[in-house]
């Protein structure tokens, strides 16, 4: 399936910057929340 206008990360790509507010920890700002080491960002699309 074609993804026109999609942009999809792959290996090395740095993430991009977005901020959204978290239930308990007030806004996160990505990836600075991250620092200088690895981090790891979960999605759950749940219904």
């Amino acid at each position: 399936m074609t993804r026109e206008g999609t942009f999809i990360l792959d290996s090395g790509d740095r993430f991009p910057t977005f901020s959204f507010n978290t239930v308990n920890h007030g806004q996160l700002a990505l990836p600075d929340a991250f620092g200088e080491g690895w981090g790891v960002f979960l999605i759950y699309r749940g219904h």
